[in-house]
């Protein structure tokens, strides 16, 4: 079906339901949200000759001025109406300082506009967090963004980085999202962890938190656990994936976060796997894909992310 959505997207490369994507995401990121439905305007928070997981890469990163010059033309042809915002990665504080003055004006356009963030900051290996952007962005992010956000998706560690809490059972997973729920979102979503799953050591656990606030003023809260089993390879973009097919699947259902998880997990899963079997098939037998064969193999999966078999389930905690 074809939804008369509009979005903004800031991301590298995302706007009728329009989404305006402000940060870097990929541009197949683009047609996967135009593939479902909606109308996508992209602004690039950086533009890279390729992705930051080659060894080496050239390119510019956009300011909050180049920002705001970019939205006052959107603004004079009177095309900035939204129903979505979605941001991702990006290294300047003040071009995220912008995104928010830019969130705050488009809703006061639109008061159903949804702002879904991706808190890129950084991640853990072998147990190990480490930032991969600046570290001056924390306190933006924290502060002034996921106070206007309606939707995150940080993994463990940015949960962890926004609340200064650290993580180790599912229960403090449980407290952190409670703590982010209170800075504003109504949908926290921890993307990755590094939890014992239940199914054993093979399973990657995503936690998602729902709270909505009913007609008498009491607070209702879902909450799920998400097990899909984990690909032995180092993918980039997988972040910018979710928060985009999470953002399509909680307009499609959106009193139903455990049905929106399990198709966007269960499409990504269904990504991994066809891009897995492709690059080991590029690298040869025992040899180790590289960054070019692990390109995310989105055009191959475009029936895959439309109509998603579930094959990943969610558990309501």
């Amino acid at each position: 079906c074809c939804c008369q959505c509009h979005f903004c997207s800031m991301s590298t490369a995302v706007v009728k339901y329009c989404i305006v994507c402000l940060c870097c995401m990929y541009k197949y990121f683009c047609v996967l949200l135009q593939v479902l439905g909606f109308e996508v305007d992209t602004v690039n928070s950086v533009q890279f000759s390729n992705h930051t997981g080659y060894a080496h890469w050239k390119g510019q990163v956009l300011n909050s001025d180049e920002l705001h010059e970019l939205y006052e033309g959107l603004k004079l042809n009177k095309v900035n109406r939204y129903d979505y915002v979605l941001t991702g990665y990006t290294r300047d504080t003040s071009f995220l300082a912008m995104v928010v003055d830019i969130v705050q004006e488009l809703k006061q356009q639109n008061s159903n506009l949804v702002y879904v963030c991706d808190p890129v900051m950084g991640d853990k290996w072998n147990g190990e967090g480490s930032m991969y952007v600046p570290k001056d962005l924390l306190p933006v992010y924290r502060d002034k963004v996921v106070p206007v956000a309606d939707i995150i998706t940080p993994n463990q560690f940015e949960a962890e980085l926004l609340t200064g809490r650290k993580i180790h059972t599912e229960k403090e997973a449980l407290e952190v999202m409670d703590i982010l729920h209170a800075m504003g979102p109504e949908t926290v979503v921890i993307t990755s962890s590094d939890l014992q799953a239940p199914l054993g050591n093979d399973y990657l656990i995503a936690l998602g938190s729902h709270r909505k606030t009913k007609a008498d003023g009491t607070k209702m809260t879902q909450r799920i656990r998400v097990e899909s089993p984990k690909v032995d390879a180092v993918f980039v973009g997988t972040g910018d994936l979710f928060a985009a097919m999470l953002l399509a699947w909680t307009h499609k259902h959106p009193n139903n976060l455990k049905v929106a998880c399990e198709k966007t997990v269960s499409a990504m899963q269904h990504v991994l796997q066809r891009t897995i079997k492709s690059a080991k098939a590029q690298a040869g037998e025992g040899n180790k894909p590289n960054s070019a064969q692990l390109e995310l193999r989105m055009v191959q999966s475009k029936k895959d992310i439309e109509n998603p078999e579930i094959i990943v389930k969610a558990t309501v905690l």
